[in-house]
């Protein structure tokens, strides 16, 4: 027996975007077809086409100890091994946080980094780029035995000096006191930090990937786990133990560390309720235990002010044994089932989603562009051929006439040409000064000042003083940006208004760029290292390894949003006259094409239905075109009036 649901909507998730990245792909050669390309136009595609071909769908388990969370994971991925392919046996926990994944260039291997690379400064994004820095095991993936024999390997543990512990931020002595540890000379720490698992398991392989997280302490000494990794999930699965209910220390983890990366709407977020068969009473029955059951739901769900229906009952244990023995009836009584239908029908659609609404956001404008351009040149050239056909060329005023007519158009495009070069190099003074003020230079300048002084004060309120100055200076530092932002929006909104009115340009609704996004994302950042940072854990924790790392990592995210500005400004400075340009070199080619057939008419002396039959022939491919580009949005599955809406 096999999650079949699962698979099956996994399998479909993965089709869906490969035809997606081919509609893509074909965008991009109509593009290059019609001559509609530009390089800031391809860039935006190969972007959004290297996103979907290394997008993957991250699945992140969090839990205190004992909560049979990696039991959970065996039965929800890996039952079909016939083994306990992780380890979860009792005393057998895993200690790293894990990512398992498929990697299709690098094959399958498990990589471990040692715990001492904590006293570097170094995030794990940046030891990730550092392969020969991590210790490698290779897999064999014909033989499940040996892949269980080296995943044990993950809950490996060692004997270090108690000062040792103290400097990586794993040794407490307050909590050590409450368990009865006294001033020990050597402390039981993991071996591994962290742990990257790559092999074609067919669920990795279309894209799946899961984040195994240890307990509070790994959470509460890692900042980059809650503050990045946990929030690129696309999903968490919290789980707790039926029979103890939600913990002091379940609280603490879910306040801290999942509530904060979900936000207010808790989008993306399933509560496990694992272990329901240690609630089986014998003497109470099946009704006393469905009874118990929703009591603790009910309970779970008041404590953690979440609805019911997000929190699934399941016996993780009874669903592995089901699955490997083929025992139908007690994978029913496991109820996996449910929890596996939500992830496949709530998250998968979820991210589906999302996909769209970044594709939409990122490549709508140049989709609506085009299309609007299509269907101009298209109705264009309709509209010429039913003039021709109603005019009198065997009057030669009236050839004349529209001769000279069509060469006063010609006069006025070459005043058009003169007013967008000038309008252009007005325009590249302001974009100039918008991407400037996202500048590398300015924002390692703020950092490099509140790190010096974060250097010299290494206490919790020295901390927060520390990380609030950073964030100010950030936010003025956003906020001078505001100003250029408005003043270029205007200029963009006054150059097409100008070609729209004195030239009968078609209107497009220019694309603006919107510096709010990041003002909202750099007060995210700086909520979520305030939460961090009052939690329990780094309260309770004075070591100055955790306020690094906390800093580091919060430095990190803001300098990559700050980075993302620059980058977006300068991709719209460059981009957004673009729609301008084309028209302008669509209105040439129409204006020679008409004094062509004029000359043509002229000179031929009343042969005009050769003529007409030229201009109908030209009708082809620019029907051609149009249809063509139909196809494409429509295999898309894009809304093309939605896409003229769209704004950055």
């Amino acid at each position: 027996m096999s999650n079949l649901e699962f698979k099956e909507q996994m399998h479909e998730y993965s089709q869906w975007r490969a035809k997606l990245i081919q509609a893509i792909e074909m965008y991009h050669q109509w593009r290059n077809r019609y001559g509609m390309n530009d390089a800031h136009s391809t860039d935006i595609i190969l972007n959004i086409l290297t996103g979907l071909e290394s997008d993957r769908i991250t699945l992140a388990f969090v839990a205190e100890f004992s909560r049979g969370k990696t039991e959970l994971i065996n039965s929800l991925f890996f039952a079909e091994t016939g083994l306990r392919l992780l380890p979860s046996s009792p005393g057998r926990t895993t200690m790293s946080p894990t990512e398992l994944f498929h990697d299709e260039k690098g094959g399958s291997y498990i990589r471990l980094l040692n715990i001492e690379s904590r006293l570097e400064d170094l995030s794990l994004a940046e030891f990730k780029k550092k392969p020969e820095r991590w210790h490698h095991i290779d897999l064999d993936c014909n033989s499940p035995t040996q892949m269980q024999e080296a995943f044990k390997e993950l809950v490996a543990t060692k004997l270090v000096d108690r000062e040792l512990a103290d400097k990586l931020g794993l040794w407490n002595e307050r909590e050590a006191a409450e368990q009865g540890i006294i001033n020990p000379e050597k402390v039981e720490i993991p071996c591994w930090r962290h742990a990257l698992i790559s092999f074609p398991h067919p669920l990795l392989q279309e894209g799946l990937a899961i984040l195994d997280t240890p307990g509070l302490n790994a959470l509460g000494t890692e900042p980059e786990l809650t503050l990045s990794m946990l929030p690129r999930a696309q999903a968490i699965v919290f789980v707790l133990a039926a029979d103890t209910g939600v913990t002091k220390s379940d609280m603490e983890m879910w306040r801290s560390h999942v509530c904060s990366t979900r936000g207010s709407s808790k989008q993306g977020l399933a509560v496990v309720m694992n272990k329901i068969d240690a609630m089986w009473d014998d003497l109470a029955g099946e009704n006393g235990y469905e009874t118990s059951i929703q009591s603790q739901v009910k309970n779970s769900a008041s404590i953690l002010k979440i609805n019911e229906e997000v929190i699934f009952p399941v016996s993780a244990k009874q669903a592995l044994l089901a699955k490997v023995k083929n025992d139908a009836a007690l994978l029913e009584k496991s109820r996996l089932a449910v929890l596996e239908n939500y992830l496949a029908n709530n998250i998968l659609k979820q991210r589906r989603s999302i996909l769209m609404d970044t594709i939409v956001r990122d490549m709508g404008f140049l989709i609506s562009e085009s299309s609007n351009l299509t269907n101009s040149s298209y109705t264009n050239a309709v509209s010429q051929l039913e003039e021709f056909k109603k005019i009198d060329f065997q009057n030669q005023d009236m050839t004349g006439k529209l001769m000279a007519e069509t060469r006063d158009r010609q006069n006025v495009y070459l005043a058009n040409i003169e007013n967008f070069q000038a309008s252009r190099r007005v325009f590249s003074v302001q974009a100039k000064m918008l991407v400037d003020s996202f500048g590398k230079e300015k924002i390692d300048a703020v950092i490099k000042r509140t790190k010096n002084d974060m250097s010299k004060s290494l206490t919790t309120y020295g901390m927060k003083q520390n990380i609030r100055k950073l964030f100010d200076e950030l936010r003025d530092l956003l906020q001078d940006s505001v100003d250029i932002t408005n003043e270029t929006r205007r200029l963009v909104k006054a150059i097409h208004k100008k070609f729209k009115d004195e030239y009968g340009f078609q209107e497009i609704e220019p694309q603006l760029f919107s510096i709010k996004q990041y003002q909202f994302e750099l007060e995210q950042i700086f909520e979520e290292g305030e939460a961090f940072r009052t939690s329990t854990k780094t309260t309770m924790t004075e070591q100055s390894i955790v306020i690094n790392k906390l800093y580091n990592t919060l430095i990190a995210k803001a300098r990559n949003i700050l980075a993302q500005a620059h980058t977006d400004a300068a991709v719209w400075s460059n981009s957004v006259l673009t729609p301008l340009m084309h028209q302008i070199k669509d209105h040439k080619r129409q204006i020679e094409s008409r004094l062509q057939m004029l000359r043509k008419i002229n000179e031929s002396k009343g042969n005009v239905a050769e003529s007409i039959a030229s201009l109908e022939a030209e009708l082809a491919p620019l029907k051609r075109q149009r249809d063509e580009l139909a196809i494409i949005i429509k295999s898309m599955q894009l809304d093309a009036h939605s896409l003229a809406k769209t704004e950055h």
